[in-house]
């Protein structure tokens, strides 16, 4: 009896280990969204396949020792801001795409990256541990003095809340979705997939938190504290029933900083504020009046 207890014990902590490793490895691969998969499921790839097309160069910075890909847009606008935009986990720049018909007119530039990890760049996602040295290395390679417009989704929501709280070229933040603790969206995700998280994720984020060097902890994490730190304007756009990033986070976000606002899209969820036609409007009016403060 002792030996069969023993045996289930042994089971149960390797079952465990594997779904500790498992969950740290998923965290930070996550789903590639490239050219090919937006052309095979019928969408634009990039700029020039919008209606309409939208002229564009490409080209690359290193940070880190990565190359990371980069669309560069023209705006419609010559006095408007420049934008960088800074997509969420599991997306790329291709999910730039359906805010640029919104943003093409009110815009001088437009600049959106490929964080490590996704997308067409290698590396491996950290989770926004270590992705804020790479904003910074492409705003620097972007070579324009001009003040900037950070505009981020979910991970890059925090991501620009942070660069703004530190770096004196950011003239405004606009943060869809933004949430405060890393494991959050985390802990939310397995959950949606259906896959465990209760007893994993914690240990998981423990390792994690140690190879980022302590980036993920709560005290140097907390999107809230950057936003109180952030002297430009910010704006937090969130939906309503948002089921990976709540909504409360948003605005406590936007209240903690000493010049926010939030915008909450009624019947809004996670992914889909720019593909539904009547939330999308929602969102565009936000954006624009926003800009123009800005401007």
């Amino acid at each position: 009896m002792i030996e069969l207890l023993l045996l289930l014990a042994i089971g149960l902590a390797i079952a465990l280990s594997g779904a500790i490793v498992f969950t740290a490895w998923k965290l930070t691969h996550p789903p590639r969204r490239t050219y090919a998969s937006a052309v095979a499921r019928g969408r634009a790839g990039d700029p020039g396949e919008l209606t309409p097309a939208l002229a564009f160069e490409s080209w690359s910075f290193t940070s880190r020792g990565i190359e990371l890909p980069v669309w560069d847009l023209p705006g419609a606008n010559p006095d408007g801001p420049i934008v960088t935009l800074i997509h969420g986990w599991g997306d790329s720049r291709v999910g730039a795409l359906v805010r640029l018909p919104t943003l093409h007119p009110l815009c001088s530039r437009i600049v959106a990256l490929d964080l490590p990890g996704h997308g067409e760049a290698p590396g491996v996602c950290s989770l926004g541990a270590r992705e804020v040295g790479d904003i910074k290395a492409l705003l620097d390679a972007t070579g324009d003095e001009r003040p900037i417009v950070l505009m981020g989704w979910s991970l890059g929501a925090g991501l620009a809340i942070e660069i703004a709280a530190a770096d004196e070229r950011v003239a405004g933040v606009i943060a869809e979705a933004p949430y405060r603790l890393a494991p959050t969206p985390a802990r939310n995700v397995l959950r949606a997939q259906r896959l465990p998280y209760k007893l994993n994720l914690a240990p998981a984020f423990w390792l994690l938190n140690i190879a980022f060097g302590g980036r993920l902890a709560t005290t140097r994490f907390d999107r809230a504290r950057h936003a109180s730190e952030a002297r430009c304007p910010l704006l937090v756009i969130h939906g309503e029933h948002d089921e990976i990033c709540p909504p409360e986070d948003g605005r406590e976000i936007a209240g903690a900083a000493s010049h926010g606002e939030f915008a909450l899209i009624n019947d809004g969820d996670h992914n889909g504020l720019w593909t539904d036609d009547e939330l999308r409007e929602a969102c565009e009016g936000a954006v624009q009046g926003f800009l123009a403060s800005i401007a």
